[in-house]
């Protein structure tokens, strides 16, 4: 599936909703109502501050499941990324915590979304929730008898979790590519607002090849300049919170600040590029 075609912008934001408890998680509060409001006003934010797309994910579902979700949370999901679909026009993606991607492929399906965001499609991970193993195969068939064009981001040594064995970057990128066929690859640090380094990030591009790699936790105005010039695109949530507290809503303004620093390192990027064709040539 080509990311340009989803994202005809260079390098771009991906803006995320983190859902409130759902049905039947630990902290689910009764009111499905008042968790589609906070999505409406979420996902208007990020639009209207400019982003080139929004994730959407049961993020406050927490402690997750660490395969299937329950019937009640698909149902709940469906229901708000429908919602969402019809208030904004930028493309949406979903990502069904902990690692769900049979749920977020089916969603997506169904409702036309574009894309979604799969934690773990290849390999071993320990993670919190236990060992949690990659199931490209199973997914990439599903896709296929959908008949489905959905786009797979997919973490590569996903953040709050440990690889089995030795960790090597540019292998776990290559076979997130090459043997689960993922469309484009997150990183991250190591846990929710840790940036990856810009070292890593290099690492991840040189072994990407011509595939996208996101930048997938830790982004903020302040360091986007220059997690960026070594990025194809960003995914952000945590610094754009109110007061900078992850269980606040997203803050309008602070969206504009993120966008507006983020779209000046893009522009400077393809500067850089065109001023090293013109040389080049002469």
């Amino acid at each position: 599936m080509d990311l340009k075609q989803i994202f005809p912008t260079k390098n771009p934001i991906i803006g995320v909703v983190h859902l409130l408890p759902l049905p039947t998680s630990p902290r689910w509060g009764g009111n499905l109502k008042a968790v589609i409001a906070r999505a409406e006003q979420e996902a208007t934010a990020l639009a209207a501050g400019g982003v080139d797309g929004i994730i959407v994910e049961n993020f406050f579902d927490a402690p997750f499941a660490k395969d299937r979700v329950d019937p009640a949370v698909v149902s709940a999901m469906t229901l708000i990324v429908d919602r969402l679909k019809g208030m904004v026009t930028i493309p949406l993606g979903i990502n069904v915590l902990r690692n769900d991607a049979h749920s977020g492929i089916a969603i997506a399906s169904c409702l036309g979304i574009e894309f979604i965001r799969v934690n773990v499609l290849t390999g071993v991970m320990a993670t919190d929730q236990g060992l949690i193993e990659g199931q490209a195969y199973e997914l990439l068939r599903y896709r296929r008898e959908l008949d489905s064009e959905i786009a797979i981001l997919a973490d590569v040594l996903v953040k709050h979790a440990r690889p089995l064995g030795t960790p090597n970057l540019t292998t776990a990128v290559q076979d997130t590519i090459e043997r689960g066929l993922a469309d484009g690859v997150i990183l991250s640090g190591w846990a929710t607002g840790s940036p990856p380094t810009k070292e890593d990030l290099e690492l991840a591009v040189a072994a990407a090849g011509n595939t996208p790699v996101f930048i997938g936790s830790g982004a903020t105005w302040e360091n986007i300049p220059q997690l960026l010039q070594a990025a194809d695109g960003v995914i952000v949530a945590s610094s754009l919170k109110r007061h900078g507290k992850i269980t606040e809503t997203i803050d309008p303004i602070k969206v504009a600040q993120f966008v507006e620093a983020a779209r000046q390192t893009i522009k400077e990027k393809q500067e850089q590029k065109t001023g090293s064709s013109v040389k080049v040539r002469t």
